[in-house]
């Protein structure tokens, strides 16, 4: 039993490292990752194309977006900093030609990245 659990640790850790250098090979940071990991599941989940360089692009701007909105102080706890930040990300989007859907749960979903993220972040 110490052997299963001792190799599923040892899988486990090469699977975090492997995660961790992923990244860096596409040119993002790690939260760029976390939005390009939604932005890509989103485009799988409806069934519908983005091409790879857009999807990392669209990432860093997301990421950008977030943190300018970010900066003030209990932002996702004000409507008028999440009402910018949604009508900035929906722009965003629409710019990029992303996604084909309701944009309403794209913004759930990048909102909600961006607050784990910066709420754990200043830990």
């Amino acid at each position: 039993m110490l052997e299963v659990f001792t190799d599923e640790i040892i899988d486990l850790y090469h699977e975090l490292r492997k995660e961790k250098e992923s990244f860096q090979g596409m040119g993002i940071n790690f939260e760029e990752k976390a939005f390009y990991d939604i932005l890509k599941a989103i485009a799988h989940k409806y069934d519908f194309d983005y091409p790879e360089d857009k999807l990392i692009h669209l990432a860093k701007e997301v990421k950008k977006v977030v943190d300018d909105k970010a900066k003030y102080t209990e932002w996702n706890q004000r409507d008028d900093i999440k009402a910018e930040l949604k009508v900035d990300l929906i722009i965003l989007l629409a710019d990029n030609d992303y996604p084909p859907i309701t944009k309403d749960e794209v913004f759930k979903e990048i909102f909600d990245q961006a607050e784990h993220f910066k709420k754990y972040s200043n830990l």
